[in-house]
């Protein structure tokens, strides 16, 4: 009864069946899928995954103690602090760009560089490279006002862009540094950043080909219109796809918005990546103010404020029009948070039973075939629980030791294919899942037909081009 993986299992049925069969709202849904895993959750099981944690014994008890409603409320906040203030700005961003015509602006830039048929492909590499630098959240923020722009004239191609957007920007975040999850792996595995990048680079080029296949055929099987929605109308993007190009900001101005953010997180990322600590006082008192200014959620501000200035000069200064662009988008953007937050939820208390440190004590001094291991290690332990991120910190854990083994391959691999099981499999205990979906304005059951799968499939794919480039190419 309080084995971890039938904890999972009831979760699972309670937040599927409550969404897809029982119509709930996923807020709903999501908070009573919370409280019944951590109700059924046992004592010993908070105390070990706190010490698993690095707490103290005190504190692990004290974990234990607290009341089931404190837990969730403690894990939702937490997920609120991550990415409340992101996803308020990043609705300002996008409904600014679509109200000041910075999008439509953009798109024309676009589609006067590569035409109607590669303009998908645009947004694939694109959100590859941001990815690079950026987190896959950010990413998506920044780019998901630009689709709904390209959709109005590409008919019929809403989803595949969407898809492009998600595959890029997913598989940059997990297999190329200095984003977190492959710095970690670099850490814990003993592998060179130059190394890992140029691999990370190589198998994400493979994977992201594979991806957009897949979505040229998912955007075929699933003719998934732009939606009318509070935060981007029909209608105010249609108007803005007939007007006159004079009549849009220039494409400086446009860009600002997603250039400013960009530039400040990937210059952070790059200082903390390749440079020490200056000697020379200018120049460290330089690398203090670009690491200031690019934090993530300063980022996304200023971010914000480039794009309601260009909305305030677009629309002759007239007040109303930004006070109405921020009403929408933090009206649009409250919903997202709280569904996200409470996705966060149940997945902390899914991480509370334990079930990482159970997968870890099944697959305990098993070292056949490591790469499809690590690989499968980690996927179980993201579907598991949601978060990607502590599925690689598990996975590395359980085989770090390995990186200093007599291998037949480079360690590389192995830390390649943990990246690329932390793909499998996207759903409704991780955040992303809900990011995706209700920025994007798909259906539950539409992410979990394309997104999930879409993630899934290039993840796999992943792993038989590991698989092959350690035979060919063992680097030993």
């Amino acid at each position: 009864m309080q084995d971890p993986f039938f904890i999972l299992l009831a979760g699972m049925l309670i937040v599927v069946g409550g969404i897809l069969a029982g119509k709930l709202n996923p807020f709903i849904a999501l908070l009573l899928a919370a409280l019944v895993v951590a109700w059924m959750t046992p004592y010993d099981a908070i105390v070990e995954f706190a010490l698993g944690r690095g707490q103290s014994e005190a504190a692990a008890n004290a974990l234990a103690n607290t009341a089931i409603g404190e837990r969730i409320a403690s894990a939702f906040g937490n997920t609120v602090g991550k990415i409340g203030i992101l996803i308020a700005m990043a609705a300002i961003i996008g409904k600014s760009m679509l109200m000041s015509g910075a999008a439509e602006r953009i798109v024309r830039a676009i589609l006067g560089l590569t035409g109607e048929k590669n303009a998908p492909l645009a947004f694939l590499s694109g959100s590859f490279f941001l990815g690079i630098p950026v987190f896959f959240d950010t990413v998506f923020y920044l780019m998901i006002p630009l689709a709904k722009a390209m959709a109005m004239r590409l008919t019929r191609s809403y989803l595949l862009l969407v898809l492009c957007i998600t595959a890029g920007a997913a598989m940059a975040n997990s297999l190329v540094p200095p984003t977190p999850g492959p710095l970690f792996l670099i850490a814990e595995m003993n592998i060179p950043i130059g190394m890992m990048m140029v691999g990370g680079f190589l198998v994400g080029l493979v994977t992201i080909a594979v991806g957009y296949i897949f979505a040229l055929w998912a955007n075929k099987k699933n003719q998934i219109p732009l939606r009318d929605s509070l935060d981007a109308p029909l209608a105010e993007i249609q108007s803005l796809a007939e007007k006159g190009s004079t009549q849009l900001p220039s494409l400086g101005a446009s860009l600002s918005p997603i250039l400013i953010p960009l530039g400040l997180i990937t210059g952070s990322a790059t200082i903390s990546t390749f440079w020490a600590e200056a000697d020379a006082g200018t120049l460290n008192m330089l690398f203090n103010i670009i690491h200031f200014l690019g934090e993530k959620n300063m980022a996304l501000i200023l971010g914000a404020l480039a794009a309601l200035l260009t909305l305030y000069f677009q629309q002759d200064r007239e007040r109303s029009g930004m006070k109405g662009a921020v009403q929408a988008a933090l009206t649009s953007g409250g919903v997202i948070i709280l569904i996200t937050a409470a996705g966060g939820a149940f997945g902390a208390m899914l991480q509370q039973t334990g079930i990482s440190m159970r997968i870890e004590s099944i697959t305990e001094g098993f070292q056949m075939a490591l790469i499809p291991l690590a690989f499968f290690i980690t996927a179980l332990v993201r579907t598991a629980q949601g978060s990607a991120t502590v599925a690689m910190i598990t996975a590395s854990g359980i085989l770090s030791g390995m990186s200093t083994a007599s291998l037949d391959y480079h360690q590389l691999y192995l830390g390649l294919s943990i990246a690329c099981g932390s793909k499998l499999i996207p759903w409704m205990n991780d955040s992303g899942f809900w990011i995706v979906c209700k920025m994007s304005n798909l259906t539950e059951k539409e992410a979990l037909k394309t997104f999930s799968p879409l993630l899934t499939i290039m993840g796999v794919v992943g792993l038989l081009t590991i698989l092959l480039a350690a035979k060919l190419f063992p680097l030993v």
